[in-house]
């Protein structure tokens, strides 16, 4: 692609973000920002939240992620679909019940400040490092389709990333952050539906033809019943998908904020299980691509060797060397028509802007209302929150330029993983919390949040020599929660009454 068509391209798409984002921030108040006004119709809410579980991340890696795990993400997500049913029906009511703007006020209600500030600060953590992580991602592919040919160095293209999300987010907040989540769906699954589209006519495939290649190729099996030693095993993704999205959707700001902004609890609890059915769509759209990209750099030569990357050439040249760098190259350097390359820029431009943005919002409320006590401070809420908005966007922007001058593949897959370790905390705070009655000493809360993502890595990294040859995956989270509830229940004891 020319730099012509990457320029003209991203403008296009931000005058559209910028267009509805001015469209969003119509008659937003100071609380406004934090809470959308509780005026978020279903259906806008529904769709947005289908853009807010996917990421650039998730955008450019399910696809390639098949040549190695095939299908095996239909049974996590077949797992999200009972972790939808939980957050609808045992959350939702919660939430609109204590009438909280920052999930974590729950946790103040429930076991007093301690937990409260404990639950915000390890939501901050996580959420300000895979924030800042998708934005890299986006940032290395402009860097490589636009900045290069400029000599702009990566951390002007940060600065200039940064720079639009705070931009869009500043003012809107919330009401911005669906309204653009919900173009984000839209943009997103028109690229991936015209991307299937165009490479089955490049290959000369009827739909028939596409479909019975993708069925009979190696990528495509869904099922793995064989060995629980298995990462992949059905039983461990499915209750694992379970969990994983109860505390990553269900006690995540970022996520929640979107369903919070619904008229009542019932239209919230309307908008999430239509938003899950439409996910699983979309999840299954982007596992067939995947096995379509193989399908295709099959046709045009490119082998891996015994089912893994990297992708060689006839010379035995390595063209593509991660499954992550797939999808940017079938759509813009493997002879398909530019407009592959420009619904692949648009898409992942869609998905990164929209969910750093999103998160940008989540950390703005969460930091001002958790951590500093915003509504308590004898200050102006809006000033107090502006200054929490742009301090965090510059925050963001060094972790960015933090990646590009440190990353490896290696820092990388660890930055995922603490990400997943720091919702265990919060998984066993909440789940405590609703399935008992005791009251726990707040004073020791931080310790076991500390201690229970250290004592889960430590099995977790020691499990094959403990445990037969047994790997974890992401039921670690579980044990990770078990930990944390187990401390608040030895600090813990039966209430008179629960007030």
């Amino acid at each position: 692609m020319s730099a012509t068509i990457v320029v003209l391209t991203l403008l296009g798409y931000l005058a559209l973000l910028f267009g509805v984002s001015r469209y969003a921030v119509r008659k937003t108040s100071d609380i406004g920002f934090f809470t959308g006004g509780r005026s978020t119709h279903r259906v806008v809410a529904s769709i947005a939240m289908v853009g807010a579980a996917m990421s650039g991340v998730s955008y450019i890696s399910v696809p390639g992620s098949v040549l190695a795990d095939s299908y095996s993400y239909l049974q996590t997500t077949a797992g999200f679909f009972v972790g939808y049913m939980v957050i609808a029906f045992l959350l939702v009511p919660l939430y609109y019940r204590y009438g909280v703007v920052s999930l974590y006020e729950y946790l103040d209600h429930r076991f007093g400040v301690a937990a409260h500030r404990t639950g915000a600060w390890f939501f901050f953590l996580s959420k300000i490092i895979s924030a800042s992580l998708r934005i890299y991602v986006v940032c290395v592919v402009l860097q490589t389709l636009l900045f290069d040919m400029f000599g702009i160095p990566f951390y002007a293209n940060a600065l200039i990333t940064c720079a639009i999300v705070w931009l869009y987010t500043r003012r809107g907040g919330v009401r911005s952050v669906v309204w653009v989540e919900m173009l984000k769906t839209i943009i997103m699954v028109s690229s991936i539906v015209a991307c299937v589209v165009f490479i089955i006519a490049h290959m000369g495939l009827s739909p028939r033809e596409a479909w019975s290649a993708i069925s009979e190729h190696s990528t495509s099996r869904i099922l793995f019943l064989d060995s629980v030693l298995d990462r992949r095993y059905f039983w461990k993704q499915f209750i694992a998908g379970a969990f994983l999205v109860v505390a990553m959707t269900g006690l995540d700001q970022d996520m929640m904020q979107t369903v919070l902004s619904c008229r009542n609890r019932r239209d919230a609890q309307r908008s999430l299980v239509s938003s899950i059915v439409v996910q699983v769509v979309v999840i299954t759209l982007f596992l067939l691509l995947g096995s379509l990209f193989y399908i295709y750099a099959e046709s045009i030569g490119l082998r891996s060797s015994e089912g893994a990357m990297p992708l060689l050439n006839d010379a035995g040249e390595a063209v593509v060397s991660r499954g992550d760098d797939m999808f940017g190259f079938v759509a813009t350097s493997s002879g398909l028509p530019v407009a592959v390359g420009i619904l692949f820029l648009l898409g992942l431009a869609a998905s990164t802007y929209s969910a750093a943005g999103s998160a940008l919002t989540a950390l703005t409320t969460s930091f001002t209302l958790d951590i500093l006590d915003g509504r308590r401070r004898h200050c102006s809420l809006d000033a107090l929150r502006r200054r929490v908005h742009l301090a965090i966007a510059l925050v963001m922007w060094l972790l960015v330029v933090g990646f590009g001058a440190w990353s490896t593949k290696g820092v990388i897959a660890l930055v995922f993983t603490m990400a997943s370790y720091t919702y265990g905390p919060l998984l066993g705070m909440f789940l405590f919390g609703l399935f008992t009655r005791r009251r726990t000493d707040s004073r020791f809360i931080p310790l076991w949040a500390l201690l229970s993502p250290m004592v889960s890595y430590l099995v977790a990294t020691n499990s094959e020599q403990l445990f037969g040859g047994y790997q974890f995956s992401y039921e670690i989270i579980i044990l990770n929660a078990a930990i944390m509830m187990f401390g608040m229940w030895f600090h813990s004891r039966k209430p008179h009454s629960l007030a």
